[in-house]
């Protein structure tokens, strides 16, 4: 018999050995609740308990208990269900099996974190999960991602989802996409200091002029949104000492002890309403402005600057 036969059953009959020993244990762990239904899945919900029982298969037990999460959340959203109490010590027993196990983070997160009925609506628990998944894969930037992203989708936690992207976007190899998302994050949060640093960093360190324009896009609606931001809250002051709203731009800068009418980075003038709002001449010209737009106002299409 040749050495790579010899080999190719040796490997063969461990195989088949692992697979038999496998089985057995399933039946062995769902013996212990004998009263759990289908719908519970059958398992154990200790961690600990179900890798002491695996007798070292931990990478196949993994498999084996993440193809069971996927039934269940199967099974759960397929009849509109608003409750899955199972899901999370599902996910937690699969990757402690094994922590490498990436999808389980990437779609367990997606699982976890929607309202009933298209998820269990446990957002704390997607991130406890994704953060166990960063600490185990650290230099996997699409697990940072997919943490942003229940931070900004789910829980509105602007902030929180900027520091996420930032810490993704320091991840070798990592997408330039994640200092975008990092500047955007921060820009949604009010945080207009970390927005204009992640977006000048952008600018910095990319050499994809689309890349380059787009900060220099934001930038510039950055400035804008920090002085209508402080106009207003300038229009405020002036309302709650003086008992009226300023009748002009000129008596609110007399009154601020300004140096002069605000303008914008284009030279034009900050326009005040009667009604008190502060408000952009030319909001085209600013397409990623969050302030200074009247009621109503859409955007049109993007014009991109060269940065000055």
């Amino acid at each position: 018999m040749t050495a790579p036969r010899r080999t190719t059953i040796i490997a063969g009959i461990s195989l088949t050995v692992s697979m038999i020993a496998c089985v057995l244990l399933l039946r062995h762990i769902d013996r212990i609740r004998p009263q759990a239904t289908i719908e519970d899945v059958l398992y154990i919900n200790s961690p600990k308990m179900v890798k002491r029982a695996s007798m070292g298969f931990d990478g196949l037990m993994a498999c084996i208990y993440w193809t069971r999460t996927v039934q269940y959340f199967g099974h759960r959203h397929y009849d509109r269900a608003h409750t899955y109490n199972e899901l999370a010590p599902l996910l937690e027993i699969t990757t402690r099996l094994d922590p490498h196990l990436l999808p389980a983070y990437q779609f367990g997160a997606s699982f976890l974190a929607p309202k009933p009925p298209n998820g269990a609506g446990q957002p704390v628990r997607a991130i406890q999960l994704m953060e166990y998944g960063i600490e185990h894969n650290p230099d996997n930037w699409h697990l940072y991602y997919d943490l942003g992203f229940v931070y900004y989708t789910e829980l509105k936690d602007y902030r929180n989802a900027a520091v996420v992207f930032e810490r993704g976007s320091k991840v070798p190899d990592a997408h330039p996409f994640m200092k975008i998302m990092a500047a955007q994050m921060a820009m949604h949060a009010g945080d207009f200091a970390t927005a204009r640093m992640l977006w000048s960093a952008t600018y910095e360190s990319s050499r994809e002029s689309n890349i380059r324009q787009n900060a220099v896009e934001h930038l510039r609606a950055i400035r804008v949104d920090e002085d209508v931001t402080n106009l207003q809250s300038a229009v405020t002051r002036f309302g709650e000492r003086i008992g009226r709203l300023p009748i002009s731009m000129s008596e609110l800068v007399v009154a601020e002890h300004l140096r002069g009418i605000p303008v914008d980075p284009d030279g034009n003038p900050y326009v005040l309403t009667p009604e008190g709002r502060v408000l952009v001449q030319n909001p085209d010209d600013f397409p990623f402005i969050t302030k200074g737009t009247p009621p109503g106002y859409k955007p049109g299409p993007p014009k991109f600057h060269n940065q000055g």
